[in-house]
């Protein structure tokens, strides 16, 4: 089938029958935010063997000390719902939906928008300032206007 070695594909079409496995093998997160009975936004996390592929890897392993426990990736909102907080509800639905998978060392990727506007549609990775506001710090740059941001998540109780 051509995947390569981190699970996805050549293809889009290849990587969405991967990621398609994954949910329909129980090996895929996601906290989802809904309006009613309509999904308007997610935001993607796992443990690291679970989604291995982060941008500016060369800049990433650079800095490296050790692998983060779970790593929040990716998050989408609902174009009539941006601007609106539906990413910071879904961090913090993953956040604790981490504690509830064990807790432990978690780190994301988020761009810096200070002092420029950015298009929502570009923000895969979340705002600086919405992962700092969840208590994350900046660990190191990775890019231009990209951080690494860390915190730890306690596992929660009964």
């Amino acid at each position: 089938m051509g995947f390569h070695e981190e699970g996805f594909g050549e293809t889009a079409a290849q990587n969405r029958e991967a990621k398609e496995c994954r949910v329909r093998e129980g090996r895929a997160h996601a906290a989802l935010v809904f309006d009613g009975e309509t999904c308007v936004g997610w935001c993607q996390f796992g443990p690291t063997d679970e989604l291995p592929r982060i941008k500016h890897r060369r800049a990433y392993e650079d800095g490296l000390e050790a692998l983060p426990d779970w790593r929040i990736t990716c998050f989408f909102v609902d174009r009539a719902y941006r601007r609106k907080g539906v990413s910071s509800i879904a961090l913090g639905g993953a956040l604790e939906e981490i504690g509830r998978g064990g807790g432990g060392s978690v780190e994301s990727y988020p761009e810096d928008t200070d002092g420029r506007r950015v298009s929502g549609s570009f923000l895969h990775n979340g705002t600086l300032a919405m992962f700092e506001s969840h208590g994350f710090e900046r660990t190191r740059r990775i890019g231009k206007h990209r951080w690494v941001v860390a915190r730890v998540v306690r596992p929660a109780r009964g």
